[in-house]
């Protein structure tokens, strides 16, 4: 019969030793520490929705405590970060009298969150089946495992590694699983299901680090999106798991266990306990595969940074408010002048667009030449980044995605390659570039906070006259950010939130420079773009611009319009920073004002 060495007495670890042995298989636990001696005593409660028992297992506390034999199936149930140690030290074990080692003649079965596990199982073992696991179990405190799956107690994608039909020691540990109470599903392309997992297990993090509610689950979305484009830009296939998977799921549910609650992910429970967490092989497999590809992935990046201060201040799960979750996500917006000079000194260095424009002021290009950062291209807004004006779509349209195609790659970008703006206003004009750039779907745009301002004050170099770079290769595609039209926007000042970015006395109506009529979109409340900056130009922290918006419903959709769709970039970037999604009406005042049919308001109240 296959004896199972379970190496880890965790959560997953417990949970298979207890559905194994229960369905008659053959059984070895590895711990440590206080749970081993629970486990050698009898003491460790397995709880679930039927109620509770204490297991009664073989438990070894190292491989020199347990007599391999070609029968064994080694099982890695470590978390990800100690696994290559785990690997290393059971794949030099002796098997047997013969003088084979283990990583030549035992399979081992891993199952571990994000790609790592399987690659580095490969190198020491020749036989490698991985998995893709769905079991909810909990181990916050020594001496006890909550199972809360049921009736099925969990779920297994499993297969051979690498990519293939499965071997002998897949198909056994399959059918053992299916007598253990687990629904499983051999899949012959596990890199897929794989890939699929992480895509998941990429916001752990949050749950581990933040308290819940809307801001936490925007933030999932948004590290979900990043972690899919990096997989598939990496080559990764993603499997559809809903629809490709044959599993019974219908008999997979989370039943509530007596006198318990579930804490939270595995990410959750390891800092629960005090321990370090997976974090940098779930945002940090991300952030790898985004660096070797030459680009960023800067919320995972952000995160990962986040949960290593955490981990290291010993802080526990789940207290870090909205506004530092805020705070953490803020440098994907903007970076400070010393960021990007470092930056700018390494092997993959940012383009600069350098987008000096205000109204009013022709100069923009002369104001470039007689100044600029190293290698910043000059960007003409109003022949750049907008289509000819009319008075149906306002004084700056978008433009057409194939021509905003083209001047990225006359201003040189790359595909991957990051992107700064900068202006000498605050970043109210760069803003503008920032927008349409993570609109035609470049994820990775940046605003030098300060902008050239901000440079200077840094003590770093400017240069004079123009820069001609080589031609790009970027490719855009429209839609990549919301936008609205008129009707939408006057809905969303009487159903959701309509934010006038314009400065109040416009607002009000008591002037109007370039516009035919003074006054605002009925409904909307005013929020000049002006009031993100403190006097250095600089935008204020995201605390401060978090108060600034306190009296907005957390539920709301918010949409934001200034004079022409240029400022109102600069509002949505500040509402980014504060954790607030928006959508952007591009013809805004300009194209409403422009409509005689249109209702308008006047006055300090929104009307």
């Amino acid at each position: 019969m296959t004896r199972y060495v379970i190496i880890g007495a965790g959560a997953v670890g417990v949970t298979l030793a207890a559905e194994l042995q229960a369905s008659g298989r053959d059984v070895v636990v590895v711990g440590r520490g206080r749970q081993l001696d629970l486990l050698r005593a009898g003491a460790v409660r397995y709880l679930t929705p039927d109620g509770s028992r204490s297991l009664s297992v073989a438990a070894v506390g190292g491989p020199d405590q347990v007599r391999l034999d070609s029968r064994d199936i080694l099982v890695l149930a470590t978390k990800s970060q100690d696994a290559h140690g785990v690997l290393a030290l059971w794949s030099r074990q002796p098997v047997g009298t013969g003088g084979q080692r283990a990583g030549e003649v035992l399979p081992v079965f891993t199952l571990q969150n994000g790609l790592d596990a399987e690659r580095a199982a490969l190198r020491l073992f020749a036989t490698v089946v991985g998995s893709v696991l769905g079991v909810p179990s909990t181990y916050v405190a020594d001496g006890e495992v909550l199972s809360p799956g049921a009736p099925a107690t969990g779920v297994f994608w499993l297969g051979s590694y690498p990519d293939g039909p499965a071997g002998a020691a897949a198909q056994t540990i399959a059918a053992d699983l299916s007598a253990a109470r687990f629904e499983v599903q051999v899949v012959p392309d596990l890199s897929r299901w794989k890939a699929a997992k992480l895509v998941i297990s990429s916001t752990f993090v949050l749950d581990a680090l933040f308290e819940p509610g809307t801001h936490r689950d925007r933030a999932a979305r948004l590290v979900q999106a990043e972690a899919r484009a990096v997989l598939e830009a990496a080559g990764w296939s993603i499997a559809d798991t809903a629809a490709e998977s044959t599993l019974r799921l219908d008999r997979f549910g989370i039943a509530p266990v007596p006198g318990h609650t579930r804490p939270g992910s595995s990410t959750y429970q390891s800092l629960a306990r005090g321990k370090d967490v997976e974090t940098d092989y779930l945002n940090g497999e991300i952030v790898l595969l985004a660096r070797q590809l030459g680009r960023r992935a800067p919320l995972h990046a952000a995160l990962q940074a986040r949960a290593q201060r955490v981990v290291q201040e010993g802080g526990a799960p789940g207290r870090l408010t909205a506004a530092d979750l805020a705070e953490t996500l803020a440098p994907t917006v903007v970076v400070d002048a010393a960021t990007l000079a470092a930056e700018l000194r390494s092997s993959r260095p940012p383009a600069l667009l350098d987008v000096r424009w205000a109204l009013g002021d022709p100069d923009g290009e002369k104001h470039y030449l007689d100044g600029h950062l190293p290698d910043a291209v000059y960007v003409d807004l109003d022949e750049e980044l907008a289509a000819p004006p009319s008075p149906e779509a306002g004084r700056h349209p978008l433009p057409d995605i194939d021509d905003l195609q083209r001047a990225g790659r006359r201003w040189g970008l790359g595909a991957h390659q990051p992107v700064v703006v900068y202006d000498d206003n605050g970043g109210l004009s760069a803003a503008r570039a920032w927008w349409l750039l993570r609109w035609a779907g470049h994820p990775d745009v940046r605003i030098l906070d300060g902008g050239l301002g901000a440079w200077r004050a840094a003590g770093e170099p400017v240069a004079t006259g123009t820069c001609r770079p080589e031609v790009g290769d970027i490719t855009l595609a429209a839609g990549g950010l919301p936008t609205v039209d008129a009707d939408t926007a006057a809905s969303l000042a009487r159903t959701g939130v309509l934010l006038d970015a314009r400065a109040g006395e416009r607002y009000r109506g008591e002037t109007e420079p370039v516009d035919p009529q003074a006054g605002h979109i009925p409904g909307a409340l005013n929020r000049p773009a002006g009031d993100n900056l403190r006097p250095d130009g600089r935008f204020r922290p995201p605390a401060e611009l978090r108060a600034r918006l306190a009296d907005l419903p957390d539920d709301a959709t918010v949409g934001v319009y200034c004079g022409s769709g240029v400022t109102a970039a600069h509002e949505i970037a500040a509402l980014q920073m504060a954790g607030i999604d928006a959508v952007l009406f591009p013809g805004s005042w300009s194209a409403w004002s422009a409509d005689p049919d249109r209702p308008v308001a006047t006055g300090a109240q929104p009307g």
